[in-house]
């Protein structure tokens, strides 16, 4: 589940749309609109930047320009980027800006791959931590199947760069357990063994169970999380989802998950594996749920890979 940035609601997710066009790099185009070189960007890094807009029509070719360099540590393919970054609407009349995260006071977090524009791929791989980017993104950028629209002006200030998430949880085992529900950890990367047939009443409140405590930081509600889980219905051990059996974790905002996993997870240590009874109040109540019939008690095993 990938990371919708928050800042740009108002904007097609141009920047998540596989890149088509070809990238410039701090050049104008070949046309007569200018490039991403012909801005004038003011501010220092780590503040929201003022942008100048040159003349003429807006760029129909995607660009970028380092505008500082930076003097952390470099960016590279496959990294996850923490930024900073104010969008504009370029126009070529009010160019108004239409969202920053120094105004949400929350830096976002992009992963450096396929599935961003190629003119950011490289771009990215250009600046250091503590550096400035500016990415002009035209239609060019888009996805074949998106329908044009204006272009967009990003300008990113490089916080830092996302550790890996773990493979495992990693901490010291606890021997708490829950009720009713088994879970045998067999160490390592290997996926734990969650068992939910029993006979005991759940309760009818939510259960969270640490069964092994991380020491990384702890999670907080408006975080993205990428996670390992089983999910089981209490009482049948009826399994109805596994990302260890699909062979790779689950990202998603904490935000847009079940009540049970929001409240449950909060709070939790990176690197912990956690055990969950999750009443039908908190999880999907009276609906049923892709299989998962109505009123069911939710059991999930967790390990917390990482949050940002």
């Amino acid at each position: 589940m990938r990371r919708a940035l928050a800042v740009l609601a108002a904007v097609p997710l141009i920047l998540f749309a596989a890149a088509c066009g070809s990238d410039d790099g701090a050049s104008t185009s070949a046309s007569s609109t200018p490039g991403a070189s012909a801005f004038k960007v003011g501010g220092n890094v780590g503040a929201k930047p003022s942008l100048v807009f040159p003349a003429g029509s807006p760029a129909t070719t995607s660009s970028y320009a380092v505008i500082q360099p930076g003097a952390g540590n470099g960016v590279k393919a496959g990294d996850r980027v923490i930024v900073n970054l104010t969008v504009y609407n370029w126009d070529g009349k009010d160019n108004a800006v239409q969202g920053s995260s120094y105004d949400t006071k929350r830096p976002e977090t992009i992963a450096v791959d396929e599935q961003i524009p190629q003119v950011l791929q490289e771009g990215f791989t250009k600046v250091k931590n503590g550096g400035r980017l500016l990415a002009v993104l035209a239609n060019d950028a888009a996805a074949p199947a998106t329908p044009a629209d204006s272009t967009k002006v990003f300008v990113f200030d490089v916080v830092g760069t996302q550790p890996p998430p773990l493979k495992a949880a990693t901490g010291k085992e606890t021997k708490e357990s829950l009720k009713g529900v088994k879970v045998v950890n067999p160490g390592g990367e290997k996926a734990p063994t969650l068992t939910t047939k029993t006979d005991e009443k759940p309760s009818d409140k939510l259960v969270v169970k640490t069964l092994i405590e991380g020491t990384g930081p702890k999670v907080q509600p408006s975080q993205t999380l990428t996670v390992h889980y089983t999910g089981k219905i209490w009482g049948s051990d009826k399994q109805f989802d596994s990302s260890w059996e699909r062979g790779e974790p689950a990202e998603f905002p904490l935000a847009q998950v079940i009540q049970g996993w929001q409240q449950g997870l909060a709070g939790v240590p990176v690197g912990s594996r956690v055990v969950m009874s999750i009443p039908p109040d908190l999880g999907y109540g009276d609906q049923e749920q892709q299989g998962i019939p109505a009123k069911s008690t939710l059991v999930f095993v967790v390990d917390v890979l990482a949050a940002y």
